[in-house]
């Protein structure tokens, strides 16, 4: 789940969501529409998203926006991954009721289950969407989740955020090395969101083959990627989403890990929006 990126300035725009939530997003070029769904921990202040929507302006207008919990977004106390749905199609409504979505790490399970509901996505492309199909993989334990949800309910940010660090494959010493600058801040603040991605993620992470039959309503021509770099297990993942969904490609971005590089992501997604 993609956890770093720049700092930039944002202006506020707002949709209002299903459930009265306050959706902020940044609206930017002309052309198509195109919205970005961040992974875990991001938001448009931090995060991937604005360097590729800068690369992808020229020919498309790119929202970025603020999952909810996160950054100029509100929140609600009842979530449900339908609420994060709702998110996405309050946006698409922006946008003229037509939308290319591109979604990474987690952010590519929501959109995922975006486009399998909602009738105004015309394409998808994700990222490593973080699936677990192979028990040799880093298959998450069954109380994962419930270990999350108590370590925010107690107030321990820290603790979480070092557990989803380690689950990603961050070594002790580079959390501990994080915990000293500034960006630890950052993360701990949007801490509690990360129960909204594991329970969009639901059970792809035990170590099982994606069922053949959960996203056959995703009939819309969807981009499968992953990186040249990326662990076995992963790629094994995406290759096997692809063969699952009804109308998908695969590809493998040269030299890219699950920190994927704007630049060497936009010319991809601009081929495949554009064609």
């Amino acid at each position: 789940m993609s956890f770093a990126g720049p700092d930039r300035p944002t202006r506020m725009n707002t949709v209002i969501s299903r459930d009265g939530t306050p959706i902020a997003f940044d609206r930017t070029g002309t052309g198509p529409a195109v919205i970005l769904v961040d992974g875990a921990m991001c938001h448009r202040a931090f995060g991937p998203a604005g360097p590729l929507a800068a690369l992808l302006a020229e020919h498309f207008t790119v929202y970025t926006y603020d999952r909810r919990g996160r950054g100029g977004s509100g929140d609600h106390p009842d979530y449900a991954v339908e609420r994060e749905i709702e998110d996405i199609e309050a946006l698409v409504k922006e946008a003229g009721g037509v939308a290319y979505v591109y979604g990474t790490s987690s952010g590519g399970a929501l959109a995922l289950e975006a486009a399998a509901r909602l009738p105004g996505i015309a394409r998808l492309a994700v990222f490593e969407v973080p699936f677990v199909v192979d028990p040799s993989g880093p298959v998450r334990p069954d109380d994962y989740l419930d270990r999350m949800d108590t370590m925010i309910a107690e107030g321990r940010r820290g603790a979480a955020v070092a557990t989803f660090m380690n689950t990603v494959g961050v070594p002790a010493v580079g959390v501990a090395v994080m915990r000293l600058t500034p960006v630890w801040r950052k993360l701990k603040a949007v801490a509690p969101t990360l129960r909204y991605d594991f329970r969009v993620l639901g059970d792809t992470g035990a170590g099982r083959p994606l069922p053949a039959d959960r996203w056959t309503a995703v009939q819309m021509p969807v981009l499968v990627l992953d990186g040249g770099k990326s662990p076995a297990p992963m790629r094994t993942a995406m290759k096997q989403l692809a063969e699952v969904l009804p109308d998908a490609r695969y590809r493998t971005l040269p030299g890219q890990t699950h920190l994927l590089k704007a630049d060497a992501v936009a010319p991809v997604l601009r081929e495949f929006f554009g064609g």
